[in-house]
């Protein structure tokens, strides 16, 4: 399933080699609908990382949903998974050929975190901030938004949570 409010895209995807492939064309001709083409290199890259990690540790299914929403002045991509375990960044030996995926994310991200979601699963979260013309329009078309920023020990380390506190 996939909706497309103007400012919100949701994808309900099994997270296998083939439909990963098909999100990230998804993902990048949503942003070329938003005008956010600059935006699409790093929204692709972070999100075949973060379902890649789904399809390679999550349990007990690989389904999962995609989030991408455009908010005032960021775009906010999520993937919400079945799996409760929160995910370990480690580092990566330098031949390593896997392990980097969310150093990845963080390198070309604003910000990044994970959340539990429910009572079996987590969401895992990344934000590139928008070019100003397209602040300029969001702020046009919906009410400010205030996003507060909470901290919390995991397994991660520190893991950054956006709550919306709308004003």
């Amino acid at each position: 399933m996939i909706s497309h409010p103007s400012r919100h895209c949701t994808v309900e995807l099994q997270a296998l080699p083939s439909r990963i492939g098909q999100v990230r064309r998804i993902v990048s001709a949503q942003l070329r609908y938003w005008h956010l083409d600059t935006l699409i290199d790093r929204a692709a890259l972070g999100v075949t990382e973060l379902l890649t990690n789904v399809h390679q540790h999550a349990q007990p299914d690989k389904m999962c949903t995609v989030e991408i929403e455009l908010l005032l002045d960021r775009l906010m991509v999520s993937v919400h998974d079945h799996d409760p375990r929160l995910p370990e960044v480690g580092d990566a030996d330098t031949l390593a050929t896997c392990g980097r995926g969310l150093a990845m994310v963080a390198a070309v991200s604003e910000s990044w975190g994970v959340r539990p979601d429910g009572q079996s699963g987590k969401v895992v979260w990344f934000t590139l901030p928008t070019p100003a013309r397209a602040r300029a329009e969001a702020g046009a078309a919906c009410p400010p938004r205030r996003v507060v920023r909470e901290t919390a020990g995991a397994a991660l380390g520190e893991v950054e949570r956006v709550v919306d506190a709308g004003v």
